[in-house]
């Protein structure tokens, strides 16, 4: 009798529970919320359309000079004779520098009255050896001599040709770095020449705009200097390797001018246009779900959202290129993606 009460009590349990089980789903799920299939979600669109993705880009940079050279004298010795100051203009050879070069001159002095005696002992001993009066040996030794110090007064012009410094090319002197008087050695600067007949304007470039540019293209430079004067250029090198994060120098040569005339050291700009794409396929920005490696987009068609893969092109701020999976005219979801499902019912706001 006692068993059958405590299994009375156990499959009431057992009932009871099964019972508030059943109770708590119904409830959840009578909260859940689910979707109505007959209602349809609001939701903003585009038309896929030939776009012209021909984009403007303005890189900034600055203006470097064509050559610019520490000038540096071969020869040590005092200063003597200084004829440049700071903003002056030079031309190619122009006297930089004299260095003094007294000693030398003695020394070549000294050379020269050497071998003014070996010639002359040369007249001599020629005599002597055609009446055999001396050995030929004689007369060989002089002429070894005479062209020992022939060699050596070559030597001694070419350094004193080394105490004069000059302008390796034309251009400004925008740096003196000594004065008339001063003791230099072999290698010290004395002043620094900047050319700026012509200017380099290095501009960095991002890697997806870097094959918008080529080697020879002409291309417009504009200043803050003289903003209503645009200076034309030409691409003359394009960086093989970039920095950290991924941006190419290049550099575009501008003439100067005496009107407007450019510094080195100014800013600059460019306005590069690509016009390589010209008419295509293209969708806002906004239309494009899932990564860019595999990115979708919901196409309204007879009045649902169809979730359909894309392959992407070229971009712009505003739109990307389609390059697969869609056609012209085709109405695509720029916003409200969140909501969708594939073959969720749309209609456009």
């Amino acid at each position: 009798m006692k068993r059958i009460v405590v299994l009375l009590a156990l499959v009431a349990t057992l009932g009871l529970t099964a019972w508030t089980l059943l109770t708590n789903k119904k409830e959840v799920e009578a909260k859940v919320y689910k979707p109505n299939p007959d209602q349809k979600v609001g939701v903003r669109t585009a038309v896929a359309e030939l776009r012209n993705m021909s984009q403007e880009s303005s890189f900034l940079g600055s203006f470097a000079p064509n050559r610019e050279i520490e000038v540096r004298p071969m020869a040590s010795g005092q200063i003597t004779s200084l004829p440049i100051e700071e903003g002056q203009y030079v031309g190619t050879g122009k006297l930089i520098a004299k260095i003094d070069d007294e000693q030398l001159r003695y020394q070549v002095e000294a050379a020269q009255v050497t071998l003014e005696g070996y010639q002359n002992d040369l007249k001599r001993y020629e005599n002597l050896v055609k009446g055999d009066a001396t050995p030929a040996v004689n007369l060989e030794r002089t002429q070894l001599s005479i062209r020992s110090t022939q060699a050596q007064i070559k030597q001694l012009q070419k350094q004193i040709a080394q105490t004069t410094v000059s302008a390796p090319f034309s251009g400004i002197v925008t740096q003196k770095m000594v004065e008339k008087g001063s003791v230099v050695s072999a290698g010290s600067p004395l002043a620094k020449v900047t050319d700026i007949s012509s200017l380099k304007l290095v501009v960095d470039v991002p890697e997806k705009a870097i094959n918008h540019f080529h080697i020879g293209q002409n291309i417009n430079v504009t200043t803050e200097v003289y903003p209503n004067t645009q200076f034309p250029g030409r691409v003359t090198l394009i960086g093989a390797e970039g920095n950290a994060a991924h941006n190419y120098p290049v550099e575009i040569t501008v003439q100067n001018s005496g009107k407007n005339l450019l510094r080195a050291g100014m800013y600059g700009s460019i306005a590069n246009t690509n016009n390589m794409k010209g008419e295509t396929l293209a969708i806002p920005r906004q239309a494009i779900v899932g990564s860019q490696k595999q990115p979708q987009v919901y196409v309204v068609e007879n009045g649902k959202a169809v979730l359909k893969s894309v392959a992407i092109g070229a971009t712009t701020n505003d739109y990307y290129e389609i390059t697969k999976g869609l056609n012209a005219g085709d109405r695509v979801v720029t916003s409200g993606q969140i909501n969708l499902q594939n073959g969720t019912a749309v209609v456009a706001q």
